[in-house]
């Protein structure tokens, strides 16, 4: 019965990440849900496990459909995965503690800015070409990047975020060229919580069909009905990401 409860929850992890990111708001607490008494580092290696697929296959969907600028993701996918390391190993040292209190207040302002730009993500307009395109999007990578290392909820959504408001993106543009950082990111941790052992590879597999089948459902949807659909899958996930960090960090 466990197995089915987490592999439903992989599923729809994957269909919403492959739109806009945030599927850990699904999976996470469902392998907590499920198992309360397992280590934390083993769950979330679990997880990564098993959306590393499904981000992978969002990120193959979408460069078939979408013009993906490769000659600055590329470079800007090696700084996301140097940075999550680096991110992963600082925590070893440091607590991220003090993030839990300031995440929600600055999706909130995510969300305030998204909301109150209207036009913001509707078009298509790259503000940068070339090498300053590549190190705009790789100074975004690896700032993510370490974040997504050091403490994670959200990297999906400052990723398109950053893509739309500091490099001109549209929302669907954005979300393509966040799942390939994402893979580089997951990669880097699912390499660290496998040298330490932190993976249940028994449910690894039926959660990565699952989550690929709803990153498949996902990624359709996203480019089945464009930027404004995708627009508003990230206001909701911001907000839903606002409550869950909110309360986890002052009413807990």
């Amino acid at each position: 019965m466990e197995w089915i409860v987490v592999t439903l929850a992989s599923l729809l992890a994957g269909f919403v990440d492959a739109i806009v990111g945030g599927g850990g708001l699904i999976l996470l607490p469902a392998l907590f849900a499920t198992f309360p008494s397992a280590p934390p580092a083993t769950l979330l290696g679990t997880n990564k496990s098993a959306s590393v697929w499904g981000t992978a296959m969002a990120t193959w969907q979408y460069s078939r459909r979408v013009q993906v600028r490769w000659r600055a993701m590329l470079p800007a996918a090696f700084a996301g995965f140097a940075g999550a390391f680096a991110g992963a190993w600082a925590v070893t040292v440091l607590s991220p503690d003090f993030l839990r209190k300031l995440l929600p207040l600055v999706l909130l302002a995510v969300l305030a800015y998204t909301l109150a730009k209207k036009e913001l993500g509707r078009h298509h307009t790259p503000r940068f070409a070339g090498r300053a395109e590549w190190v705009a999007a790789s100074l975004i990578g690896v700032s993510i990047g370490f974040y997504d290392g050091f403490f994670g909820p959200g990297t999906g959504s400052f990723f398109v975020f950053l893509f739309v408001r500091l490099l001109g993106y549209d929302f669907l543009n954005a979300s393509a060229s966040a799942k390939l950082l994402n893979v580089a990111t997951n990669v880097a941790a699912l390499i660290l919580f496998s040298l330490k052992g932190h993976i249940w590879w028994h449910f690894a597999l039926p959660l990565a069909v699952a989550n690929v089948v709803g990153s498949v459902l996902g990624t359709h949807m996203a480019l089945k009905h464009g930027t404004g659909f995708v627009r508003g899958i990230f206001i909701f996930v911001v907000s839903v990401l606002i409550l869950k960090t909110g309360y986890d960090a002052f009413l807990r």
